[in-house]
């Protein structure tokens, strides 16, 4: 519960009337459904009226797919629970959860929090947790499970309103999605689909993993800033006070001696897995490397990774400050965690049979190569059809979450595109912009496999968040970070800097 200013200034009263609005669409699970019911009515209409599309990079047909057919019905019936244990998000969360309970419910997440709060500059806090989202993509998607309710749970510790660090984080994790001073997995995963793309037009082109780190990397502090003001400026201003919406009175930042002892040896436990894990992925022949050398293997463990992050300091400080005296309390402790994801299970059941009937459908192969087709055909050239790709990109994120599904499907059309334009572009420069595109619209999208998520760690603290609620709060960062990273990209190539390493030039000779 919040108590607002009661002059609210105007872009107040537009987000209010955002939340209201928002509010009033059905809750997530029955949004789902709707949708649900929306596809399978549309795949039969569009299928009967045989639209069909060529797709860009194998030239084949695509069509829409019945799902009301006897086929589609049966593919329903047979898929349904596969569907529901395959849905990457499901997984995911409810392993670290295991993890996280241990650590939430011993006391050593809130003893961290404590420390955290004390030694970081009131100043800087939003600063880091915004930061952090962004550096979070290294693991892959665990910033949605762990950094979402770590940044409403930092500012409820000091004692400003959670919803304003939920969203600070979900900005960072989501907004910001691929910028980073690290190279993750998403830039292997993006070139591999630029690279073919290229060599329509140049069979001999090769796009490296590193070709846009440099401007991914300049923009975490830009994002950092910009996060940072939103949240302050706008964010918190709007929710106004926080009020507790229980009786419980509110818990002491001081730690104890035994909370510090703890504190000490859970932290301690935590470098020496960290020094493990360094051995296990630094050298060349470690067991989290390929065979090869690679490290696709760590990154394909990170989910299994953070498990044991969180479970080894947990469990370490509740056996140090006797929280945890026996084996029975750490399973009830991982129990009540899995207990309190019931609402979340639910939504991602929804939600996962909703993505893989609209993919079944190929509605979204036909909106998405339909939609770049016009792009195309409008004779934008240079500068202007760059901002336009970002701002389609962007558009096409609000109904189609994978970002390599969707580079899959315009790196074909785009890539080659603005290889042939005068002055023509890279496909390095084509990736970039497109990540642009495909980053600040991610937090306004109830289609986001996490946004049910989120809702759910928000709701922990004000019981009544709806859609149009999490979505007021983030339309202010998408905004912004739109307005910052946008013109940043355009003055970049203006400039001529280097993407990255192995992209010196924006133009083809």
């Amino acid at each position: 519960m919040s108590e607002k200013s009661t002059k609210p200034n105007f872009t107040q009263r537009f987000l209010d009337r955002v939340e209201r609005v928002g509010n009033k669409l059905p809750q997530p699970v029955s949004l789902f459904l709707i949708l649900i019911g929306m596809v399978l009515v549309a795949s039969w209409i569009v299928s009967m009226m045989s639209v069909t599309v060529v797709h860009p990079g194998n030239g084949s047909e695509v069509k829409a797919v019945n799902l009301l057919s006897a086929e589609g019905i049966r593919r329903i019936f047979v898929d349904m629970v596969k569907t529901f244990t395959d849905f990457p998000p499901l997984g995911l969360v409810l392993v670290v959860m295991l993890g996280i309970g241990i650590a939430e419910r011993s006391g050593f997440i809130a003893a961290a929090l404590k420390a955290f709060v004390k030694s970081v500059p009131k100043q800087l806090v939003t600063f880091s947790v915004v930061t952090a989202g962004m550096l979070s993509s290294v693991a892959a998607d665990a910033g949605y499970v762990v950094l979402i309710p770590l940044g409403a749970a930092i500012f409820y510790g000091m004692k400003r309103h959670p919803l304003a660090g939920l969203a600070a984080a979900f900005a960072g994790v989501s907004g910001g999605f691929g910028a980073n001073i690290f190279l993750t997995s998403l830039d292997p995963l993006i070139a591999a689909f630029t690279e073919p793309a290229a060599r329509i037009m140049d069979p001999s082109y090769t796009v490296d993993a590193t070709s846009n780190w440099y401007i991914m990397a300049a923009s975490v502090p830009v994002l950092a800033i910009a996060g940072t003001w939103v949240t302050d400026k706008i964010v918190e201003p709007r929710l106004g006070k926080y009020v507790r919406e229980d009786d419980l009175e509110e818990e002491s930042n001081e730690l104890s001696k035994l909370e510090k002892k703890g504190l000490l040896f859970a932290i301690s436990s935590m470098v020496i897995a960290s020094i493990i894990l360094l051995f296990m992925v630094i050298p060349e022949n470690g067991i989290l490397r390929d065979e090869d050398g690679g490290i696709q293997v760590f990154l394909r463990s990170i989910v299994a990774i953070m498990l044991f992050m969180f479970l080894i300091p947990g469990l370490v400080y509740g056996i140090v400050t006797k929280t945890i005296t026996n084996d029975k309390q750490m399973s009830k402790m991982s129990s009540e965690a899995m207990a309190s994801m019931g609402g979340y299970i639910v939504l991602a059941f929804a939600a996962a049979q909703f993505v893989a009937y609209f993919n079944w459908s190929n509605l979204g192969q036909i909106v998405a190569i339909s939609g770049a087709d016009f792009l195309q055909n409008i004779g934008f050239t240079g500068i202007p059809l760059l901002i336009v790709f970002i701002i389609v990109s962007s558009i096409i994120n609000l109904a189609i979450g994978s970002a390599s599904a969707k580079w899959a499907i315009l790196a074909p059309i785009f890539v080659p595109m603005f290889m042939l334009m005068d002055p023509a572009y890279s496909p390095e420069t084509i990736q970039a912009a497109y990540r642009i595109g495909d980053s600040y619209s991610n937090i306004l999208t109830p289609l986001l496999p996490y946004f049910p998520l989120v809702i759910v760690f928000a709701q922990k603290y004000v019981k009544d968040v709806g859609i149009g609620t999490l979505i007021s709060l983030m339309l202010p960062f998408a905004i912004t970070f739109a307005i910052v990273r946008i013109p940043m990209f355009i003055a970049w190539i203006m400039l001529n800097i280097p993407l990255g390493p192995s992209a010196p030039t924006y133009y083809i000779p």
